[in-house]
């Protein structure tokens, strides 16, 4: 699903060199690499305040503490998602309301949002799927409306570009109150290791959460808040300034295969290719195809047979999930992510794919559908 050794060998002389650096500095918590790492990231997304720290999870959990949310306030988020959305969400003792989501687009679908909302819904938290942003010009207009924040999860979408309808363009992650990313080694800008990171506008978030993620601390050894300890290393930092370097050009490699994948796979009868909104930019972590139902665990042992690795993501919604079953969903409540979740597949998406690995990919899900 991803070749990120093949990835590390074109950049191998500059990654090596990085983390040389870092070894003899030995800074290696809170280091110069660190610093210049959130700026040089703040500046990519256009956004006033980087905050690095330990992974995408933590991020989203520090958001939420950073606007003071109180137990029992309700957070509405999306079902069909990595499940660190509604994790945190409750570890903090808040309420995950879940609204269903596009079937075009994987995303949270804002015209069911406002038939949701209560005295006690406190935030929004949006996750940009697989790549594209969610509508969120329709999220804030609501959010505004009734005086909610926005938690952007953007773990998958970094780089990605909302367009207004005014023209103005924004980053994912940027939009909302607070955004969040991960760079899991797999993500599009992705470390050797765990981190993540928080994006925000306004200035006093922006030392809140410099704080929070640093045990409270805003001077050495004085507290301001509870906080927690979650840092992003120097050396996962160093690796970063390398990347980002590269990351628009990542998002090229990703949007070339996609488009073979479009061009190869749009005429099958019964499957979908994703689709691509007018409103963002895709930049595609995963290229996820929509089959049949009653086709797709087949399609995708028939994948791994010819050697091709297939994903789903994800088998079961969050609101079936076991772990979370006192929320009070059933079955059929969420009925689009429901279905998505017997039809979804994942195909191989990196930035290291070649053309005849490609032409193999596609022909193989060719043949499939002639059998």
């Amino acid at each position: 699903m991803v070749d990120l050794y093949s990835q590390y060998m074109h950049i191998k002389d500059e990654v090596d060199g990085a983390i040389q650096r870092v070894i003899d500095s030995t800074a290696f918590i809170k280091g110069d690499e660190v610093a210049k790492f959130q700026e040089e990231l703040a500046s990519y997304m256009n956004v006033k305040h980087v905050i690095a720290c330990g992974n995408g999870t933590d991020a989203l959990q520090v958001a939420m503490m950073a606007l003071e949310l109180n137990p029992g306030d309700e957070v509405v988020t999306t079902p069909f998602t990595f499940i660190s959305t509604i994790e945190v969400i409750r570890l903090l003792g808040l309420k995950p309301v879940l609204v269903d989501v596009r079937e075009d687009t994987f995303n949270l679908d804002p015209s069911l949002l406002e038939r949701v909302l209560t005295e006690r819904t406190k935030a929004i938290a949006p996750v940009h799927l697989f790549g594209q942003c969610a509508q969120m010009e329709e999220i804030m207009g609501l959010a505004n409306k009734h005086n909610l924040f926005v938690i952007e999860d953007n773990a998958q979408a970094i780089g990605a570009t909302y367009s207004f309808s005014n023209g103005e363009k924004k980053r994912a992650g940027t939009m909302g109150n607070i955004g969040t990313t991960s760079f899991f080694p797999s993500k599009n800008l992705g470390c050797f290791g765990d981190g993540g990171a928080l994006f925000t506008n306004d200035d006093e978030l922006g030392e809140r959460l410099r704080a929070l993620v640093n045990h409270g601390m805003k001077q050495r050894y004085y507290y301001d808040f509870v906080g927690v300890n979650s840092r992003l290393d120097t050396i996962q930092a160093a690796i970063l300034r390398v990347k980002l370097m590269q990351l628009d050009s990542y998002h090229r490699a990703r949007q070339r295969a996609a488009d073979f994948y479009d061009s190869a796979l749009s005429a099958i009868k019964g499957l979908k290719v994703p689709a691509r909104s007018n409103f963002s930019t895709h930049v595609f972590h995963q290229y996820t195809i929509q089959v049949p139902a009653d086709s797709r665990d087949s399609l995708k042992s028939f994948l791994q047979e010819k050697g091709i690795p297939a994903m789903v993501y994800y088998p079961v919604p969050l609101h079936l999930q076991h772990a979370y079953g006192d929320l009070g969903y059933k079955l059929g409540d969420l009925p689009v992510s429901e279905g998505l979740c017997g039809r979804v597949l994942s195909l191989p998406m990196h930035t290291e794919l070649e053309d005849d690995q490609l032409k193999y990919i596609t022909d193989q899900v060719r043949t499939f559908f002639k059998s």
